[in-house]
């Protein structure tokens, strides 16, 4: 049983799972109830050990979170900066930074606007952002949204919607009440794509029409994990381990917020299934809304409220004294009402740069970009392990030609071979149809020499403390 799987066997009755982090006030207020059983002393279980052919992880959620190893985390980080190596991209390519499902100014649960989002992408070094407005008719999430460029960011509008992302070319809006296929053809008429979002709500939604598919999700890494809400519960609740948290948000914001990712196995299956019969374009799903900025707000000497600054105060956790003792120095010289502690976790530039949909392009533009994204030109990289610009994975000739690149269909001739290229040295997995066929270590090179046709993509992984950790996924190469 793979890692993800049993975990969705342990938690199969909790179909909203949440966690304090990246997940909206609806979704969270089951992650609160599950805090609150945690504080009452109820055991919730969680598998860490690796799958079937992945490395193993060496630390629970829990026990990253702790500022040792964060601070670990990030002086390996400050050393693989070190040793990064600017490679060339393909002549007439450029790696753009893009962000898919973002929201801002969109519903009651998100807390950022968009002047925010595009500041924060500028910090960034985001290119592009491929917005995901909670459909809220009559309101229309193509018209009247921001479109083309803004002070060198490009937005493009879209919605989450259904169980989708879509970026249609125009308003669909007397459209939005079709299903199935006939909304999939409502949507990707001309450069129109669609992308199967939260697979883990829908796995075996049929692929047909779509443009693609996450193929990681911020979010997901958050749902199935309940035993780190504890320790953050626990963190908020007690003076000392605030002041630790705060710390680790001052000193390690990045790694504080990757405590959690994991390998998307969930959506990688999903995603394997479906490049066996069509091209899939695979994208990272951000799930950003800033909305994660948590608050403790004082009742009385004896209790507090625990929750975001997005809830009403009847959507936050009442927790007393009784259960942490610690609440009664933070009411100290306090009165009801009195804000006693506010953590902001997820502010947009550190929701993009954990993870990002890095798209080969020639230009900056919208038409441009949708070309490559349905072409599948495309990679994920977790950018806050390191900048994996200049990544590149492509077929070659025996004489070392390039021929097609990440996305492309390809003939199987004598003498082909795939090849990668890394701005450090990753350890590598080479999957066919989803199965590890090669590996490499310690190498920003990679060659395999191919024998049969099939559905090639490749994954690279970075050690962190002691871990590795899943830092890129392409897309596929089509051998045929």
């Amino acid at each position: 049983m793979t890692r993800s799987k049993a975990v969705d066997k342990g938690h199969g009755r909790v179909r909203e799972l949440g966690s304090m982090f990246m997940v909206s006030p609806s979704k969270h207020r089951v992650a609160l109830g599950l805090i609150s059983l945690a504080l009452l002393g109820v055991g919730v279980w969680v598998w860490f050990r690796g799958a079937d052919g992945l490395p193993s992880r060496k630390y629970n959620n829990s026990e990253r979170l702790s500022l040792a190893r964060l601070k670990a985390v990030h002086e390996d980080v400050e050393k693989l900066q070190k040793t990064r190596q600017v490679r060339p991209m393909p002549t007439g390519w450029k790696d753009y930074r893009c962000i898919f499902h973002a929201h801002a100014e969109d519903s009651a649960h998100t807390g950022g606007t968009l002047p925010e989002m595009l500041a924060d992408a500028k910090k960034a070094g985001v290119s592009a952002i491929f917005l995901s407005d909670h459909f809220r008719p009559p309101r229309d999430f193509i018209e009247g949204r921001w479109r083309g460029l803004k002070e060198g960011v490009l937005f493009v509008p879209g919605s989450e919607v259904g169980g989708f992302l879509v970026h249609p070319m125009k308003s669909i809006l007397e459209k939005m009440n079709l299903t199935g296929s006939e909304f999939v053809k409502a949507v990707t008429p001309g450069d129109g794509m669609i992308f199967l979002s939260h697979i883990e709500e829908r796995p075996d939604y049929p692929m047909d029409g779509l443009t693609g598919l996450e193929i990681y999700n911020r979010h997901w890494d958050a749902k199935r994990d309940i035993s780190s809400m504890l320790t953050l519960a626990l963190k908020l609740t007690d003076p000392d381990a605030l002041s630790d948290l705060q710390e680790a948000v001052r000193l390690y914001p990045d790694e504080l917020i990757a405590f959690q990712c994991d390998y998307p196995q969930t959506y990688l299956e999903k995603w394997d299934s479906g490049t066996r019969t069509q091209q899939l374009t695979g994208v990272a799903a951000n799930d950003c809304h800033h909305n994660q900025v948590l608050v403790v707000k004082m009742v009385d000497a004896e209790t507090v409220l625990l929750g975001t600054i997005v809830d009403q105060e009847d959507q936050m956790r009442k927790i007393t004294a009784r259960f942490r003792p610690g609440i009664r120095r933070m009411t100290q010289g306090k009165k009801p009402g009195d804000i006693l502690a506010r953590v902001d976790l997820d502010p947009y530039h550190r929701s993009f740069k954990n993870v990002s949909t890095h798209v080969l392009a020639p230009t900056l533009d919208e038409a441009a970009l949708r070309t490559a994204v349905k072409a599948g030109h495309v990679y994920v990289g977790h950018d806050w392990m390191c900048d994996p610009t200049g990544f590149n994975f492509e077929a070659v000739t025996g004489a070392g030609k390039s021929i097609a690149g990440m996305g492309d269909e390809v003939m199987l001739v004598d003498g082909l071979r795939l090849a990668a290229t890394f701005p450090v040295a990753p350890y590598v997995r080479l999957l066919k149809h989803g199965e590890e066929i090669s590996t490499s270590d310690g190498k920003a090179d990679f060659l395999f020499d191919l024998q049969t046709a099939g559905v090639y993509r490749l994954e690279a992984w970075l050690r962190l403390d002691g871990e590795l950790r899943p830092w890129i996924l392409s897309n596929p190469i089509y051998v045929r």
